[in-house]
């Protein structure tokens, strides 16, 4: 039923800076963003919950920030200071149903957008 819709990638220069954008169709509880890269397995990055909680894997803590629009239905993720291992495919994702710990795994979430690819050189 949720339809998501990302944007904002690109090939940027190591410590630059990347926006991200998610645009959903309708609201839902959680929503994560997750990066994929080839050979690797699909990583968890940051995500929101309905409160307007944040949470973030370690490698991107100080450098991304994660945020909503909830007028808007959007969700976004801003990527400062990027180095090459942040390189991927990067999914929203959103999760219907609530739980009582945040989310982190990619099973977890019922809806998927279509990835935005970020590249970053050395």
């Amino acid at each position: 039923q949720v339809q998501l819709v990302e944007s904002g990638g690109g090939l940027v220069q190591a410590g630059d800076s990347l926006r991200l954008s998610c645009a959903a169709s309708g609201r839902a509880y959680a929503m994560g963003w997750f990066r994929q890269a080839p050979g690797k397995e699909r990583e968890f990055v940051s995500g929101i919950n309905w409160s307007d909680n944040t949470y973030y894997t370690d490698s991107v803590k100080g450098r991304f920030t994660i945020s909503r629009d909830n007028a808007k239905n959007t969700v976004y993720l801003q990527m400062n200071s990027l180095k090459p291992d942040d390189t991927a495919v990067y999914y929203c994702a959103a999760k219907i149903s609530f739980g009582l710990l945040f989310p982190t795994t990619a099973s977890t979430y019922d809806y998927w957008g279509q990835g935005t690819q970020v590249t970053v050189s050395s």
